[in-house]
């Protein structure tokens, strides 16, 4: 990642110095820059010369693995800097880590970004989407570079200054939740197809391929597309397909995890994120599935599907993609309304339709339909929900028998669909003007005293409610 942005910032014009303590990775950085256009990059191998070789006010870029290594990298080059210079970490850092750097960088009079960076390794050299927080001064200084080196769209390039202390770094979190919901919906529509319908290798391409030029256009999908075209290349064209051959366990880096947290500790309902996370855990389980799987063959279930599912192809390719962009819309809500959680206590003052724009070319959840979420939020910025946006709400009632039929058929087969099937139970829940939260109030009065409100009257109010059921009962003894 590091080395390809530099090659990008140098691509740009932008003369730029390397340093990593590991020389060969200097010497790799350097030879490609000659081989990719002799482009102005210059490699130091000691930190000391690495910063005295930049113009003031300096600007040093940090692309190393989140944690203690940051700090260690600033440890080491803080010294040879001047009140003044900036420091911009592009890792996947914990946000409140982000804040704690500015207070330290503040106190010696230097300047701090936390910026996320999307778009891996080829976005990194062609143009990711950038979400700098922190130090506007320290963002100002580099704004030209920035935007020359952001992904570019129609609405301009894939960068904006997000908001003060650590609001870069957590609307990259966000992202990646989103990201997470995301990926795990894909998969479960590809499991539908396949176990459902049959549908082999070749025609899911096909099916994605087709998916990509409408409204599910995206990253995601378009690679998803890619990849059931890619024969093992161990076992040659013959070999059958590589996806087939990978195991079936996803690994993780954490930010999933930290947006599930936060949602909790902000009370916003992210259920298709959380189910996407359960089921990267799950997947980590695979011994125990396996033998899951045997245990409960032996007491009559089938390892394969419960029900056969006749459907012609075409339709079930048609309501599976309905159903996977109504669950996007819910995913991308849920992220959304963290973001504006998190903004309103840490006083960010985030602007979700700009954030949709960045997200619109260079980060790996760039999609179609990003355009038409920044158009909402630009329409009414205090917007409650994605769902009751006019125009998401009218495509969300057209597509919900579609959703609510693969789901059904889900369950009837028995193919876990976790993500589908939260994004519609949530999508349920937030319609409803009656939810049986009633009872469960009156359990919490019941056990704890913890009161409840009325519909018929204002205050809160607390009853014994077992001494009168039990007066209740001797009455009808009696």
């Amino acid at each position: 990642m590091g080395q390809n942005l530099a090659l990008n910032i140098a691509e740009k014009g932008f003369p730029i110095s390397v340093y990593n303590r590991t020389a060969a990775k200097v010497d790799s950085t350097l030879s490609r820059a000659a081989a990719e256009g002799a482009l102005p990059v210059l490699g130091h191998r000691d930190p000391r010369d690495f910063v005295l070789s930049l113009a003031r006010p300096r600007t040093v870029v940090l692309l190393v693995q989140a944690g203690p290594a940051v700090d260690a990298t600033i440890d080491a080059l803080s010294p040879y800097l001047d009140a003044g210079d900036a420091i911009v970490d592009g890792g996947n850092e914990w946000y409140q880590n982000t804040e704690r750097r500015i207070e330290q960088a503040a106190s010696r009079g230097i300047l701090y970004l936390g910026m996320g960076v999307s778009g891996g390794e080829e976005g990194a050299r062609n143009g990711p989407s950038l979400m700098p927080g922190g130090d506007f001064q320290a963002y100002s200084n580099i704004k030209d570079i920035l935007e020359k080196a952001a992904a570019q769209t129609e609405d301009g390039p894939c960068v904006t200054f997000v908001g003060p202390g650590g609001a870069g770094n957590f609307v990259k979190m966000v992202h990646n939740g989103i990201e997470y919901g995301d990926m795990q919906l894909i998969a479960e529509a590809y499991d539908v197809l396949h176990r459902v319908g049959g549908l082999s290798n070749s025609e899911i391409a096909d099916v994605f391929a087709e998916w990509n030029k409408g409204e599910l256009e995206s990253f995601l999908v378009e690679i998803t597309a890619d990849i059931f075209t890619v024969a093992d290349p161990l076992e040659g064209s013959t070999g059958g397909a590589l996806v087939d051959k990978i195991l079936d366990k996803t690994g993780m880096k954490g930010t999933g995890k930290w947006t599930v947290q936060q949602a909790a500790e902000l009370a916003v309902a992210a259920p298709t994120i959380a189910a996407s996370l359960d089921g990267r855990y799950l997947s980590g389980l695979k011994d125990e599935r396996v033998a899951a799987a045997s245990v409960l063959e032996e007491e009559g279930m089938p390892v394969g599907l419960l029900e056969k599912i006749n459907v012609d192809k075409k339709v079930l390719v048609d309501r599976v993609r309905q159903a996977l962009y109504s669950s996007k819309v819910c995913s991308y809500a849920q992220g959304m309304n963290l973001l504006r959680a998190k903004s309103v206590e840490q006083g960010w003052n985030l602007n979700l339709a700009e954030l949709s724009r960045i997200w619109k070319g260079g980060c790996i959840i760039r999609a179609r339909f990003l355009d038409r979420i920044k158009k909402a939020y630009d329409r009414n910025p205090e917007l409650a929900n994605l769902i009751v946006d006019r125009e998401f709400a009218r495509e969300m009632v057209q597509r919900q028998g579609a959703w609510r039929w693969v789901v059904a058929r889900a369950v009837e087969a028995g193919i876990s669909t976790p993500g589908m099937s939260a994004s519609l139970s949530y999508f349920d829940t937030y319609r409803c003007n009656r939810l049986p939260a009633n009872l469960i109030q009156a359990q919490r009065d019941l056990f704890g005293a913890h009161t409840y409100e009325r519909i018929d009257r204002p205050g809160s109010f607390h009853t014994e409610w077992t001494k009168l059921a039990r007066e209740v009962s001797c009455a009808v003894c009696t």
